[in-house]
């Protein structure tokens, strides 16, 4: 393999790389435990299985469209803009599950979750100038996250308030 081959093949393994560990660490906070089971859903609130998948895709997605950004980015700046972006929304992707299910405040994780929510929507503007079809391939994780915004606020609606004692 030659070295340019390498080089192209590099943002696609960081990227891979990156989106796996923060499926890891997200998911090592995900407790479907009898505090998670006795909340209150919302009826559109999708059965267990189906957010497993469904971050998987939006994972595959994020890889795609990050590292295409990355080859469309013609400065180191807009490179660096791209990587901090990616890497806050990492860190709100993975906070969230913390708050929600090891902090058990649905209360807080709903502030969290604006946050991610803007740092998605930042993502997909500073692709958007570079590579539309890379902002594209964020739209359904903005989807994801909305609806996780309403199925959160209805946990919040449903079963506060959240840390009194018993």
């Amino acid at each position: 393999m030659t070295g340019s081959a390498r080089g192209a093949r590099k943002p696609l393994l960081i990227a891979a790389g990156t989106a796996l560990l923060t499926a890891f660490a997200g998911g090592s906070m995900t407790k479907i435990d009898a505090w998670y089971r006795g909340l209150e859903k919302s009826a559109l609130n999708p059965p267990d299985w189906v957010f497993g998948p469904a971050w998987a895709i939006i994972y595959a997605l994020a890889v795609l469209a990050g590292t295409a950004g990355w080859r469309t980015m013609q400065t180191s700046a807009g490179r660096a803009w791209l990587l901090s972006l990616f890497f806050i929304n990492a860190l709100l992707n993975v906070g969230w599950s913390g708050v929600f299910f090891t902090l058990r405040r649905p209360d807080w994780a709903m502030a969290e979750l604006i946050a991610l929510w803007i740092s998605v929507v930042c993502l997909i503007v500073l692709l958007g100038r570079r590579s539309p079809m890379a902002a594209a391939l964020l739209v359904p994780y903005l989807c994801w996250v909305s609806f996780a915004g309403w199925l959160n606020y209805k946990v919040v609606e449903l079963n506060g308030p959240f840390g009194t004692l018993p």
